[in-house]
């Protein structure tokens, strides 16, 4: 059975999201015939190098909200990540383009490192306070993985993976994926949100009877 999950590096409820599916996928029966599949999503596409100014106040604009509902709603998310055992620091996050992380991603797929690279990634953004979308941050994360040095630097200084990123993107627009993060099960059944892990381990069960044959 595939499962592919649409999310971005820069999106608390993904990485939220990330350690529920590991609970689900952890209790499901057939979890060794499982392939999981990262996929790339950008929230925002067109997101700068890094965003100056303060983020409680960019996330206040964004969402017509005050800068007060903006810190409350931080420090409750917080609080979920904590139960699921993360660490989120938006004190000291700082946001910028996520294009570059989602290519190195593709990479480390390509030498089975994918999941442990997305996970580096996420902690790095939300707990270490790195800028993701810096190119010498991003080689010594990958290089912590064993990721090829010389393969990191080609990938960085040119246009590696642009494509699979954007092939990613294009197909969660023909999904009809608006929202992020999303998990689906062989093309076929899907759902987007950090759900609860007994509602993940609910839709791989589903996926699984809907892949299986019954036995006559």
């Amino acid at each position: 059975m595939h499962v592919e999950i649409w999310s971005d590096i820069a999106c608390p409820w993904c990485y939220i999201g990330k350690r529920r599916f590991e609970t689900a996928l952890a209790g499901f029966e057939h979890r060794d015939e499982v392939q999981v599949t990262w996929r790339s999503f950008e929230l925002d596409p067109g997101a700068p190098h890094e965003r100056e100014g303060d983020r409680a106040a960019r996330l206040a604009e964004k969402y017509g909200m005050t800068i007060e509902h903006a810190r409350e709603s931080e420090r409750n998310i917080t609080g979920v990540a904590a139960a699921e055992g993360v660490a989120f620091r938006f004190d000291i996050a700082r946001s910028g383009s996520t294009f570059d992380g989602h290519r190195i991603v593709h990479l480390a797929h390509e030498h089975g490192l994918a999941d442990a690279m997305k996970e580096r990634l996420l902690l790095a953004y939300f707990t270490e306070g790195e800028l993701i979308s810096d190119h010498e941050t991003l080689a010594a994360l990958a290089a912590e993985l064993g990721l090829p040095e010389g393969e990191v630097a080609e990938t960085l200084a040119g246009e590696r993976y642009a494509e699979e990123v954007r092939d990613d993107e294009r197909i969660a627009r023909e999904l009809g994926i608006s929202a992020v993060p999303t998990f689906v099960i062989d093309r076929a059944l899907g759902v987007s949100g950090a759900h609860p892990p007994d509602a993940l381990l609910g839709l791989l069960r589903q996926g699984w009877a809907a892949s299986t044959p019954v036995a006559s």
